[in-house]
């Protein structure tokens, strides 16, 4: 839920006249529209508890009506029956060794100006947080000394929901709400994170895209291909690799020691015969190779150059010109001015085409998956490109979109045009990541062996 898309929304409304030629005023137009997709999620789930996170810092012009809308949720369906929390940042103060709590005083005083009164802080720092600053913001912002929950910082971020456990705020909602207990276990999720704190052997990663500047670009896949890993048993390396630098260097020079290759999604030219080299030098070399969205383009882009002998194959979106457009808005699409107005966005399903490697991997014949893109797989070449290898493993419903490609006789080449990362979770990797690790871990390449076992005969030896 964004303030663009409640904005549209009503503004929609307005122009269908849903409020009889009134003001459209922020209260309680806006907030009104805000409130209704919170409870129309409740409705639609069946879920017994919503979370609802307001992004953003306390007092940001943007984010005053969704706090407006949270605010009046207390009234709307009863005050034993919403329970805010409030995150906080204690900064450190290198010169006095000390953590400050103003910061959070502020922020809560400024909370309780709009109404909104915190029933816990959530504490972050990189440094312990004593009983005494804990005490502190207890007297001083109006919360249960039980409610000042510390959050430090960690390595691992799986490990958040059991410190938040352990500090006792899982207790304190459930009383608040007045929540049943029955089912209430973290000892899954627990013994997934001493998995994850194990030492495992490794496995290199290469990651070829357009934003490798800024990882946390990229952080859904990254930690994608971590609950992989975690599944096989694994460590995973990942190497951040410009796409615009395997264009200076060429491929080989900075993928010849990795065991797998993801090429993620992006928008505009930059990088993308880059990462067309990247899908030539996977396909040659039979690294295991997993395009997501823009990586599946520049997969079908490199394999027409390949096998139909376009040496210009490409998406319009990046050459108009091409004489090979096998990424190509679809034409009801082409009228359209406003780029918006084309992005599919959202989730839609996927029919698999049996015994394909996409197949395999999810073990169902119909999966959902979310979309976040404009141009398309051109189906004027899906036949020629069969013919010679390349094939559309998954469809639309109706067949008129190519959702999955692979290349046959391949270990593993597999694009997809929606986005599997945002699917993944640590104690569930996504099929598609899950399958593509499996294979990846098996790759040996440059200067790299498994690991032999000794037994006591062998070690005497």
């Amino acid at each position: 839920m964004t303030a663009g898309k409640i904005y549209s929304d009503v503004i929609s409304r307005e122009r269908r006249g849903d409020f009889l030629g009134g003001t459209i005023q922020t209260v309680p137009h806006v907030t009104n529209a805000i409130k209704e997709r919170i409870v129309g999620l409740a409705q639609e789930t069946g879920a017994q508890v919503i979370v609802v996170e307001v992004g953003g810092t306390v007092g940001d012009i943007e984010g005053l009506p969704f706090v407006e809308a949270i605010r009046q949720m207390r009234n709307d369906v009863g005050r034993d029956n919403v329970f805010y929390i409030h995150l906080t940042l204690l900064p450190y103060i290198s010169s006095t060794g000390e953590l400050k709590t103003k910061p959070t005083q502020h922020s809560v005083k400024e909370l309780r100006s709009i109404g909104v009164q915190p029933d816990a802080i959530i504490c972050r720092s990189d440094y312990p947080i004593s009983e005494n600053i804990k005490a502190k913001i207890s007297l001083f912002c109006d919360v249960p000394r039980r409610g000042v929950i510390a959050l430090p910082t960690v390595p691992n971020v799986y490990q958040v929901p059991l410190i938040l456990e352990d500090e006792g705020l899982g207790d304190l909602i459930v009383e608040s709400l007045s929540l049943s207990t029955s089912g209430r276990d973290l000892s899954e999720w627990r013994e997934m994170f001493e998995r994850m704190t194990e030492p495992k052997e490794s496995v290199s990663i290469a990651v070829v895209g357009k934003y490798v500047e800024l990882p946390d670009s990229y952080i859904s896949v990254k930690e994608a291909l971590r609950h992989a890993g975690l599944y096989h048993d694994r460590d995973v390396e990942v190497s951040w690799v410009q796409a615009e630098e395997v264009e200076r260097q060429g491929p080989e020079q900075l993928l010849r020691s990795v065991s797998g290759i993801v090429v993620p999604g992006g928008f505009g030219p930059r990088g993308v015969e880059g990462m067309i080299q990247t899908a030539r030098y996977a396909r040659e070399n039979e690294v295991p190779y997993l395009g997501l969205c823009l990586g599946m383009q520049a997969m079908v882009a490199e394999f027409a150059r390949y096998a139909l002998g376009f040496p210009d194959a490409n998406s319009t979106e990046f050459n108009p010109d091409t004489s090979c457009p096998v990424i190509d808005l679809m034409p009801d699409q082409r009228g359209i001015k406003d780029m918006g107005g084309t992005m599919r966005l959202g989730i839609y399903p996927c029919i698999l085409l049996d015994r394909t490697l996409a197949h395999r991997a999810y073990g169902e014949t119909q999966v959902m998956e979310r979309h976040r893109h404009r141009f398309e797989f051109n189906n004027s070449y899906r036949e020629p490109l069969e013919a010679v290898g390349l094939l559309s493993s998954g469809l639309s419903p109706d067949g008129r979109l190519v959702e999955i490609s692979e290349l046959l006789g391949h270990p593993f080449m597999l694009g997809v045009q929606f986005h599997p990362e945002f699917r993944s979770r640590p104690n569930r990797p996504h099929p598609l990541f899950r399958e593509f690790m499996g294979v990846a871990k098996e790759v040996l390449r440059e200067g790299a062996q498994h690991p032999l076992p000794l037994d006591s005969t062998d070690e005497k030896g």
